[in-house]
């Protein structure tokens, strides 16, 4: 099966979850869009829930599904948000912010009860950094922002080049929000809680791609099946 197979069966356990009267926030991205295709053929079949999408491309695919949105301000509590990752560790730590939306996409998460992932295997791996890491970052500055991440990502040990992400056609990408993003090379992150402190020291970083104690459950498709892994902060809670 191919990794679009994979997403679709992983997004359709993910979709037997929801319940009528759910308040939900929809992810961004390939596989956030085979959630929302299959949401979409519930609420046709009559189930009613409430979304609010984190970027204008995934409203634009709710729109076209039928399903009935509202905007963060109305809806600030949320029940369950459905969403992919770039990659997710054994310990439910992620990149996300390949598709530009990771600031809207962790604000929703943050509002949620329960984050639950959707991938296919592709994205599981031992140590974040395979890919690289998105920081959305202010356009004033963008030199001092890029020169000052580069100098505390180094000295928590992570190096590699930042580039900033450009659309198809050489300008700039920019995000939903009026923001640059900084495509970060760094390579196996040793310690991702350290480097996330680190980007908090920068006036010019809004948000980064690292997505850390955000998921409860991972769902994650692939040659062996379906799996779901949840969170064992989870357990520690209950101690």
């Amino acid at each position: 099966m191919s990794a679009e197979q994979y997403k679709r069966q992983a997004a359709m356990r993910a979709v037997e979850m929801v319940e009528p009267g759910m308040r939900l926030g929809l992810g961004t991205g390939s596989t956030a869009a085979h959630f929302v295709a299959l949401l979409g053929e519930r609420v046709k079949a009559g189930l009613s829930v409430v979304c609010v999408p984190t970027s204008q491309a995934t409203q634009q695919l709710a729109e076209a599904r039928g399903i009935k949105l509202s905007t963060f301000d109305e809806l600030p509590e949320l029940d369950v948000t459905f969403d992919g990752a770039d990659e997710i560790d054994g310990e439910l730590r992620m990149i996300k912010g390949g598709g530009g939306a990771l600031l809207r996409e962790k604000i929703v998460a943050m509002a949620s009860d329960r984050v639950v992932i959707i991938a296919d295997e592709s994205k599981a791996v031992a140590k974040l950094g395979a890919s690289k890491l998105p920081v959305e970052v202010v356009q004033f500055g963008l030199q001092a922002t890029r020169d000052m991440i580069d100098a505390l990502a180094t000295d928590v040990g992570c190096k590699g080049g930042i580039e900033l992400r450009r659309t198809a056609d050489g300008q700039p990408f920019v995000t939903d929000n009026g923001n640059y993003i900084l495509d970060c090379d760094f390579g196996s992150i040793g310690d991702p809680d350290e480097l996330d402190e680190a980007f908090r020291f920068i006036p010019g970083v809004v948000e980064s791609g690292l997505f850390l104690d955000i998921c409860d459950l991972a769902i994650i498709a692939g040659e062996g099946g379906v799996k779901v892994y949840e969170a064992r902060r989870d357990l520690e809670d209950e101690d």
